[in-house]
């Protein structure tokens, strides 16, 4: 019984190490680019000349100040030098440069024991589809809209790019713990077999 209860101890705490420090934040991949395009069913959909090419990565746990930090920083990043040749002294918004926004889930991936992906962490696809549209609205209202493209969410897409330099920064906002209702709901799934787990 004692072996049991020390169990049982040792999942609840390794469960809320997973939740706490294994991402309930939004993820930016950034990547400096001189040209960047999205393709789908061989027509181009969005292209950029110089610019940002960010990959977005929702969380499933993702919020309204998830979406708003995001944005800042995007917009913030000083991937470029200023006119006086000082690196890393200039974002987007200074330069007047473009930005195009890809929607990937798979930046939430991991890799099963038998190495096939999982995606559980990930927010799924119907909140999804609604807070990545807010979150290119936002980008478009915080900077301006004819400079911001995107891709096609949930479609297949050819994504090219030229990376300048090259430079890829990967951007999160900051962890969230749980709320303890979210906690015991969550850790009370996990020891019932309620979460779905990767394919065996």
């Amino acid at each position: 019984m004692v072996v049991s209860s020390q169990i049982r101890v040792l999942q609840v705490l390794f469960l809320l190490f997973v939740l706490s420090g294994k991402g309930l934040a939004m993820r930016l991949v950034l990547q400096r680019v001189k040209s960047a395009s999205v393709t789908v069913e061989g027509e181009v959909v969005s292209q950029i000349g110089p610019g940002v090419l960010a990959l977005v990565g929702l969380h499933e746990h993702d919020q309204q100040e998830d979406l708003q930090d995001c944005c800042k920083r995007l917009l913030a990043s000083k991937l470029w030098a200023n006119d006086n040749g000082g690196m890393w002294r200039h974002g987007v918004k200074q330069r007047g440069l473009e930005v195009l926004l890809v929607s990937q889930f798979t930046l939430y991936g991991t890799l099963s024991k038998k190495n096939q992906p999982d995606y559980k962490l990930a927010m799924k696809n119907i909140p999804a589809k609604i807070m990545y549209s807010e979150f290119v609205e936002m980008v478009k209202e915080a900077y301006e809209a004819d400079k911001v493209k995107d891709g096609v969410f949930g479609a297949m897409m050819d994504v090219s790019l030229v990376n300048d330099g090259p430079v890829t920064l990967l951007v999160e906002t900051e962890p969230k713990p749980l709320a303890p209702k979210e906690v015991d709901a969550t850790t009370e799934a996990e020891t019932s077999g309620d979460i779905e787990t990767a394919p065996s």
